[in-house]
């Protein structure tokens, strides 16, 4: 939202300078005061999904994890992750191929048929890591995949989510550390 300013107006209301102060040196301090407003952003270049500070470390759980960079308050939107919205088809076969290959894959499913692959994105909270006692949630609405608070997550504490159903099969063990842990996903 813009600042309002007065305008400036010709006749001067300004009381005159005192003795042993420059007017001009004043009104040099005084407009380094004031910060100009932010430029608005380019037509068609999409906001900052990331609300809070968030970076990406490595993890006790897994590979890299998010770490909050500041405090963020419970039930508040912490961002969002971006990505390639593709067939759920297409993602089996993306994560069979990584499989193979040793790769890491970030993909989360929108529905039954599409899936959104943040395999090659930059969004830090793509390295959310699972935990069977979370303190995010991870919400699909409209085809937009977000992250809320579920509690106050202080600075340096790694943000978790619990996954829910996962290509893994129950496969895969789990390590978040929780005395509740589930044990696989």
């Amino acid at each position: 939202m813009p600042t309002l300013r007065p305008l400036a107006s010709s006749s001067s209301t300004e009381p005159p300078a005192e003795p042993g102060h420059d007017t001009a040196e004043a009104n040099k301090d005084a407009a380094a005061d004031t910060q100009a407003p932010a430029t608005p952003r380019p037509r068609g270049t999409p906001a900052d999904p990331q609300k809070y500070a968030v970076i990406a470390a490595p993890s006790a759980i897994d590979g890299l994890g998010a770490f909050a960079a500041e405090f963020i308050p419970a039930r508040r939107k912490i961002g969002e992750i971006r990505g390639e919205s593709i067939l759920t088809t297409e993602a089996y076969a993306r994560a069979r191929a990584a499989a193979r290959e040793g790769g890491r894959i970030y993909m989360i499913a929108l529905s039954e048929r599409r899936t959104l692959d943040a395999t090659a994105g930059t969004d830090v909270l793509r390295h959310v890591n699972h935990a069977c006692e979370p303190n995010t949630v991870l919400k699909v609405q409209q085809g937009r995949v977000a992250f809320y608070a579920l509690r106050d997550i202080q600075p340096g504490e790694e943000l978790t989510a619990r996954y829910g159903p996962t290509h893994h099969g129950g496969k895969l063990v789990c390590r978040c550390g929780s005395p509740r842990c589930i044990g696989r996903l």
